[in-house]
């Protein structure tokens, strides 16, 4: 073999030789998505894993999965096998299990009224849906969409999960990837996409309010209160239980205060190890030759209206509390009523100190954030209990 014969082979070996300039872009992407989580901080956590599985998986497609002709699956790189755990719906529930136990419901138990505020934010999540629906999405599909409205990265992947798999026995194209990654994106990006819309809806004279202290919760309303909800949603909306009963069965688990190992394992191990291998398979769906497609623009368009949509939502709903209690209640804690927790939370709390360096809004913004989780898993409830 001559030199350029040799240096030809040795080409065609590397990862560049069969790539197109969607993998590039999409290469340049998860750089961008590695540059804010590093150097700005936005939710590492999240965007660490998930822009460094774009990144190998556009350097390297068979490192995740290998389609035939029909989308049959051929065969299964390192992430298309942690993609496993996505696809049987493992991954959103231990998450909960994990979220649960880092969850403090007192700012919630204390303050019930706060609850309405995440159920506020939930108006984003149907307004993506009938958004999807005039952009000519199927029913299935458009429910999955709606979700991403509703900041929770988990619910997201469990719901879209569940009905692509309907709208794909229909002939359609499943949308799983897209929707996986603009939720766990907006979600990572609250810090960026919600400062300008509080500021945009709120005086300064509202952000000023300062907030009566939160009385303190017992242990035992903090006991009854995860097994409370678990009967009564299971009951009224059973499609709902897998994930609200994974969340309260993890914040139980804190509260009662018996298990410690449970608790630690559930905080810190198994919701870190999950948080690295969801983000890696969420960032290996994002695979530039088969992700780069109109129908993934609209999806990220809804979904970013969908999620200026809750906070706004949230926003008026702090709004109209605020006006009801002539002025008790800080307006920016509504747009914590989306379920990205606890980074909503931290958003109104830095918003709140811009104006007042002494005003400290995090435990009552975690009131409404709290229940945009709960109200987030009952709406995805909802939407599969009718199309599921």
């Amino acid at each position: 073999m001559n030199i350029l014969a040799f240096v030809s082979e040795f080409l065609k070996s590397t990862g560049f030789y069969n790539l197109d300039y969607r993998n590039y872009i999409m290469i340049l992407i998860g750089l961008v998505f590695l540059y804010l989580a590093i150097k700005k901080d936005f939710e590492p956590y999240l965007l660490v894993p998930i822009s460094f599985g774009i990144i190998l998986v556009n350097l390297l497609p068979e490192i995740y999965i290998t389609y035939g002709p029909n989308g049959e699956i051929l065969e299964r790189g390192l992430l298309g096998w942690l993609h496993v755990g996505v696809e049987c719906e493992l991954y959103p529930c231990l998450i909960f299990l994990g979220i649960g136990a880092t969850t403090d419901f007192g700012p919630l138990i204390a303050n019930k009224k706060t609850m309405l505020l995440g159920a506020a934010a939930q108006v984003g999540i149907f307004v993506a849906f009938f958004g999807a629906l005039l952009l000519g999405f199927n029913f299935f599909d458009a429910a999955s969409i709606g979700i991403i409205g509703g900041a929770d990265g988990p619910t997201a992947i469990l719901v879209s999960n569940k009905l692509n798999a309907l709208s794909v026995a229909g002939g359609n194209i499943s949308i799983t990837a897209p929707i996986a990654l603009a939720a766990y994106s907006y979600m990572a990006l609250v810090p960026i996409i919600f400062p300008p819309i509080i500021r945009l809806l709120t005086t300064k004279k509202e952000r000023l309010i300062k907030m009566e202290q939160l009385r303190d919760v017992s242990k035992t309303e903090k006991i009854i209160f995860p097994i409370v909800v678990t009967l009564v949603v299971a009951i009224i909306v059973p499609s709902a239980t897998p994930l609200i009963g994974c969340l309260m069965l993890g914040n139980l688990i804190k509260e009662a205060g018996v298990v410690p190992n449970l608790y630690t394992t559930l905080s810190n191990s198994l919701l870190y190890i999950c948080t690295i291998l969801l983000g890696l398979s969420v960032g290996a769906t994002a695979q530039g030759t088969t992700f780069l497609t109109i129908s993934t623009l609209k999806i990220f368009a809804l979904g970013i209206t969908a999620f200026i949509i809750a906070a706004a939502s949230g926003l008026i709903g702090g709004k109209v509390m605020c006006a009801l209690t002539k002025g008790k209640v800080n307006p920016m804690i509504g747009a914590a009523g989306v379920s990205a927790v606890p980074m909503a939370a931290r958003v109104v709390q830095k918003e709140g100190q811009k104006e007042d360096p002494s005003n400290f809004l995090l435990m009552h913004a975690m009131g409404p954030n709290v229940a945009g989780v709960i109200g987030s898993a009952i709406a995805a409830g909802i939407l599969l209990t009718i199309f599921g």
